[in-house]
């Protein structure tokens, strides 16, 4: 299986930085708020041999995470591109350490390493997914699913989900809007696998609550309590006949070692921004398999560049549960790429061509862009 160490250095020229506005198909509504349009930052890096693109998965508002698309972006632009074009020549693996002094930015260090790698690898001829060790040629899609207006309409949306293919539903939850959304779309589904997740909306005290959601058989429930809360989601969790599922809280290995250390997990989430990059998301891969942990791969409604990414990511071994690597339709009407990830009986296809295996749409990239500016050595 090849090493994430493997990706060859690339001479750097430069960065370039885009904010974008995409319009979602639909609002979509989770315990932290409501976006009806997807703020995301496009990188891409410069470099004599071609270039590669990445994604900085923050969004407006500090409300996810404590990163946001203009503390991205100044971190970025002031003190992260500035440290790794100050290296003459870099590897994709060599990123993460360059950038190891400035504390925290995961998402935007994330996004630069993918933007280095694709580069590399574009260069190199190989696919990230065979790059990262991937198994597969094709991935199980879930679906996340936001808080409705009610129950009924959370129904509907769900089967039109269902019609589509989607092998998994995950709807979100907050309190009040927890047992019964659970019970409508159990009732009105039968044995689908079926997954809620939390955004950390809940506490220790809500426990009952969270203990009623075992009477519906779902695959997990996931990030219920806050994400430094990992005491109390292990304290949860023997409270709890359903499997619990950590995402904002599993922010690196470590914290990932720490978690499954505690009890605090049965299964995780890995999302390749918020651990700092992909290469970090197959140690914390690599460490759950060892433990013999499934996980899965979230998703932050990534454009295609970010999608196509995670595509190769869950196509390793350990990635046992389907992931929210839906279509691009799921969310946009038009996506920044050449070649949309689409559902194909319940699957997407993990990209062949080299890099992140996909072209970018010039026309959609300028069509969505608000800000620009290009940082060189």
């Amino acid at each position: 299986m090849p090493s994430p160490g493997d990706a060859g250095p690339v001479a750097l020229d430069g960065f370039e930085l885009r904010v974008l506005h995409l319009p979602l198909v639909s609002p979509f509504t989770t315990s932290f708020g409501t976006e009806t349009v997807r703020e995301v930052i496009v990188v891409r890096a410069l470099t004599p041999d071609g270039d590669g693109w990445g994604e900085i998965v923050t969004q407006e508002a500090p409300l996810y995470s404590s990163e946001y698309t203009q503390g991205a972006w100044d971190v970025a632009r002031r003190w992260l591109i500035p440290a790794l074009l100050d290296r003459a020549r870099l590897a994709p693996h060599d990123v993460a350490e360059t950038l190891a002094p400035f504390v925290g930015h995961r998402m935007a260090k994330a996004g630069l390493e993918l933007a280095v790698l694709d580069a590399s690898l574009r260069a190199q001829g190989v696919s990230l997914g065979a790059h990262l060790g991937a198994v597969r040629d094709r991935i199980p899609s879930g679906v996340s699913v936001g808080i409705q207006s009610d129950p009924a309409a959370l129904v509907e949306a769900v089967a039109g989900y269902l019609d589509e293919g989607y092998r998994r539903i995950k709807i979100k939850i907050k309190p009040g809007r927890d047992l019964a959304d659970t019970a409508a779309v159990r009732a009105a589904f039968g044995d689908i696998p079926l997954q809620v997740d939390a955004n950390s909306a809940y506490t220790l005290a809500d426990a009952d609550t969270l203990a009623g959601l075992d009477d519906f058989g779902l695959l997990l429930i996931e990030q219920p309590l806050r994400e430094d809360d990992l005491v109390d989601h292990a304290a949860l969790a023997r409270l709890l006949r359903t499997p619990l599922c950590l995402d904002e809280s599993i922010t690196s290995a470590k914290a990932a070692a720490d978690a499954l250390a505690l009890g605090a997990a049965a299964i995780v989430n890995i999302k390749a921004g918020r651990v700092g990059g992909h290469l970090e998301a197959v140690r914390v891969h690599d460490l759950c398999r060892a433990a013999g942990v499934p996980v899965w791969c979230g998703g932050m409604l990534e454009t295609g560049i970010g999608r196509a990414a995670n595509a190769a990511l869950a196509a390793l071994p350990r990635f046992t549960l389907p992931g929210d690597v839906s279509a691009s339709d799921r969310f946009y009407r038009r996506d920044i790429v050449t070649d949309p990830i689409v559902l194909d009986d319940g699957h997407v296809r993990v990209p062949t061509g080299p890099g992140i295996g996909v072209g970018i749409d010039g026309g959609a990239l300028e069509e969505f862009t608000v800000a620009r500016e290009v940082v060189r050595r």
